[in-house]
Formats: structure tokens, sequence, C-alpha cells
């Protein structure tokens, strides 16, 4: 991999004011925009991440912060400051104190980044006053959840977007120009993964391997807990929703190896963590099949020790791409018969109209793309490129792998949300 393409996979700095874009990018116009008046309701971490990039996001108006924790309010609050913004209302009271943001008149739009449970009764809620959701990943995690994002957003006439950086990467996109103009041939066969090990930091306390807050869904379920990165682009890819869609899963987990193993080795065999049973399974493996007989390979892989990987692989009747070999084979266009060829010259050749060069910054410049096309899409009161079926049929996995799990890998129908729809849907992702 070279050094240029790494850079762009594993920056985690925030979208600077250097970093550049290309002006249909930008959409620079000769009047000012319209502003969009977002409340953020969640600004731990990524919500001070989602905020500081906020920022560099044109006509935008952050009016109202929500956390439970008053010092991370406060620190969000500070963002605002230091960029010489308005200081906003801020709501803290308790768990509920969002309900009163959500009743704001200077609030067009919210983002939601708070634990996962809250996801989809928050977007739920906001559908409800009249407010757009920008929810982050995962938006649900039972089936009833993801029927009342569905539900609750046609009842409304109130979209609904999650938040899948993934879907926006410029890697990504050029490889969905290049499945739209017939290069791959029919798709048949996708594998991705969310390969990132996460237990030392993300799960517990690196210092003190203490609990943090989704260490209770490791020790209470055993699932897919983390599919919407891996499914991001694949949905695209494989025209789910819009021609094709989900028939049946099957999921299988190996036991759990890899948590009590990294508290000893951390901690030493006397840390309370080091002996208790977690039910989760340290690698998760769900295998879908289409309705139109095309298959979908998942891998949750967040507890043994890794280098990131997302191991894209889109396969199709004309040839292949990998996303760790960067390499692309072509049938009667590579110049070597069944040897890989490099995919750069491919990402310059097919490049998405949303990306003129790669931009240094969140998660490599799709924090700010995801984020500029939502704001986009509540100031034209249009459809945003992600949807409430996108979202769910990303989120379901969640629960339907679970559930495949406890039946010793049995396969699970998984619902239409689209109720049929997907049959006459035109593709929208992407579509400019």
């Amino acid at each position: 991999m070279n050094p240029d393409r790494r850079s762009f996979l594993h920056t985690t700095s925030q979208l600077t004011a250097g970093a550049l874009l290309a002006p249909s990018i930008i959409g620079a116009a000769s009047e000012p925009l319209k502003p969009v008046r977002i409340g953020i309701i969640g600004t731990g971490n990524r919500g001070k991440s989602l905020l500081r990039t906020l920022m560099h996001v044109p006509g935008i108006e952050v009016t109202a912060l929500c956390d439970i924790d008053p010092d991370a309010l406060q620190k969000a609050a500070a963002i605002l400051a230091k960029n010489e913004r308005p200081k906003p209302a801020l709501y803290s009271k308790n768990e509920t104190a969002y309900q009163a943001l959500l009743q704001r008149d200077d609030v067009d739009a919210v983002l939601i980044a708070t634990y996962w449970q809250w996801h989809a009764p928050m977007a739920v809620d906001a559908m409800k006053a009249g407010k757009r959701p920008g929810v982050e990943v995962p938006a649900a995690l039972s089936i009833q959840e993801c029927w009342d994002l569905v539900d609750t957003s046609e009842q409304t006439g109130v979209p609904c977007m999650m938040l899948e950086n993934w879907s926006f990467r410029r890697d990504n996109l050029a490889v969905l120009q290049m499945i739209r103009k017939d290069l791959l041939g029919q798709m048949v066969h996708c594998h991705c993964a969310h390969s990132h090990d996460c237990i030392d930091h993300w799960f517990f306390d690196k210092e003190t391997g203490e609990d943090r807050w989704p260490a209770e869904f490791l020790l209470k379920y055993n699932r897919d807990q983390y599919p919407t990165h891996s499914l991001g682009p694949v949905l695209s890819w494989m025209d789910i929703g819009c021609g094709d869609y989900y028939d049946t899963l099957t999921s299988t987990a190996t036991n759990c190896f890899g948590i009590n193993d990294m508290f000893v080795r951390r901690f030493g065999p006397d840390h309370p963590n080091a002996k208790r049973t977690y039910a989760q399974g340290d690698i998760v493996t769900t295998t879908i099949r289409t309705k139109k007989g095309k298959s979908i390979v998942i891998n949750y892989d967040m507890q043994l020790p890794r280098p990131y990987d997302n191991r894209w692989m889109v396969q199709g009747t004309w040839g292949i791409y990998s996303e760790s070999r960067n390499s692309v084979y072509l049938v009667d266009q590579s110049p070597d018969y069944h040897k890989w060829e490099s995919f750069d010259p491919y990402q310059i050749e097919y490049e998405h109209p949303w990306w003129q060069q790669t931009i240094e910054g969140g998660h490599g410049g799709t924090d700010y793309l995801e984020l500029k096309l939502f704001t986009e899409a509540v100031r034209n009161d249009s459809r945003p490129p992600l949807d409430v079926y996108d979202a769910v049929a990303m989120s379901c996995i969640v629960p339907l792998s679970g559930d495949s799990i406890a039946r010793n890998s049995q396969p699970v129908q998984i619902p239409d949300f689209t109720r049929g729809r997907w049959e006459g849907n035109r593709v929208l992702f992407g579509d400019v």
C-alpha cells in the first residue's frame, strides 16, 4: 500500500481550515447560504468531533447542545466559543433533557452521538418533533427499533439519515463509479469486515481496564455489534434497496478468548475483568443471501490484536476489486492474465464528483462530506444521501446476527423494510 493511500485511510486528525476541497464540493455560491440550525445531542468524543467538523461546513449555526455530562457539555460549548460562534443553549438536567432541545424553534435538525441504546429512540422523537435526525451508527439495536424508525419517517414525512462515514470514502465511491459503468459486470459477491482492535481503549479504559460504556454489550450479547462500517459501501455496490434486497442471514461466532487474554497480559490474572465471562465471541461471520441470488459476507473482528482493516472485496462476472490489496482484475482489460493490477489509476479515472482531491481531516474527510450532504438535504428539503431504509438495512444485522447465533447458526429471514419497493426503486446513493 502506498504512503498516500495509507495516510488517507488512517488519518484521524480533525478537519482543519487548511483542508482543501474543490469548488464543486464546497458548493460556493454568490449569495449567502440559508443557515441550517443544528442541535447536537451527545457531546462526548464523537459529538465533539462532529462539532469541530461542522465548524468548516458552510451555512451552519449550532444553536443547542445536550449531554448528561456537564463537563462534556462545557467542552463542546468551548469549541463554539473558540470559533467565535454564538453561545448555544445547553441542556444537561437528565437523560430526557434532549426533549426540550427538540421543541426549540431555532433547531432544524439534530445530530445524535449518544450511547447506542439511545440512537433509535432519540431519532424517533426528533422526527415526531419535525427535526431531521442525523444519527450515529448503528441507528438501531433491535428489529422493533428498525421498524420504529421506518414507520415514524413514513408517517411524519421527516427523513432520517444514519451517519455512516465509510459510505463516503474516496476509494469506495470510485469503486461505485466503476460498478455503475459496468467494469465489473454483474455483481455476484461481496466481503466486508470491521477488523479493529478496540478492547484496550474503546470497550475498556486503557490505563485501568475499567469498563467504558460499550463494555456492557460484550457482557450481554453475542452478535455483530458494529456492522455498519463494513456494510456502508456494500449497499450501493450491490444495489440493496434499489434492485435487490436481503433474503436470509446466517451467523456464526467463535468463543470468547481475546478479552480475558488481554486483561491477563495487560493487567494481570487478578484483575476483576480477567475473570469475567463475556457473551461476545471474538469473531462473528455473517453470510447474507440476497433475493437475486448474490452473497455478502460480513466479519465482526474487534477483540483480537490486529491492525485496522475493512477487507472490502467485491466480485462480478467481469472482474474483482480488493481493498486490502489496493488492486483490481478486469477480464479482457487487465494487462496480465489473471494477475492483479494497481487500483491507483482507476481511483483517478473514476473519481466520484463528490471528491476532487484527497481531503485531510476527520476520518479522511468523510465526516465533512457526510455532514455537508446531510445539511444540504436539510436546507433543500430533499432526500439525504443515506435514508432511513439504508440505516435499517445496515443496523438490522446487529439483532439478526444474534438471533442466528442463538439458534446454532440457523438461517434467519431478514425483514423487507422497504415493503417491496426495492424492486422498483431507482439507484440514488452517489447519483449526482
